[in-house]
């Protein structure tokens, strides 16, 4: 419907769930925390000061937004969204959630694939001030908040 992504788009996130390592991708498939035949759900791979380890939420067929999205798509989005934020809080002992997903790139979508931003809040942890200063992480970075993550599913 509202589409923005290139003909010749490859998708790094159809690229990253499907175990592709390539340049377009930063999700490796030990970031993956949760899957089942719909949804995967990752640790990002740009962290926010404040909010590390947040978790990223797909469906692993591609559909670029929002209103591209089937509504048995969306419902198991928010269904897994909702176990994986109870999760976090559990894991990260953190006080809140924050729930972002963009759609097109004035609202801030930067890949063209539908994704569910779940970012751990603490008091004063400034994170739309920290938006700006995401930090490239590496899978070593990350392994710690996938290990909580997943021994508390």
């Amino acid at each position: 419907m509202y589409n923005h992504a290139p003909h010749d788009y490859i998708c790094p996130i159809c690229s990253g769930v499907n175990g592709i390592k390539n340049s377009q991708t930063l999700i490796r498939s030990q970031d993956i925390v949760y899957q089942d035949k719909l949804i995967a759900v990752f640790i990002a791979s740009f962290f926010i000061k404040g909010s590390e380890g947040h978790l990223i939420v797909v469906p692993k067929q591609h559909y670029e937004n929002l209103y591209d999205l089937p509504d048995n798509i969306g419902a198991s989005i928010f269904q897994v969204s909702r176990h994986m934020a109870t999760v976090m809080k559990r894991a990260y002992k953190c006080q809140g959630v924050t729930v972002l997903q963009n759609n097109e790139p004035a609202s801030g979508q930067h890949a063209f694939h539908y994704h569910l931003h779940l970012f751990p809040r603490y008091p004063n942890d400034h994170l739309h001030q920290n938006m700006a200063n995401k930090q490239e992480t590496t899978t070593v970075q990350r392994l710690p908040f996938i290990q909580k993550i997943k021994a508390r599913i």
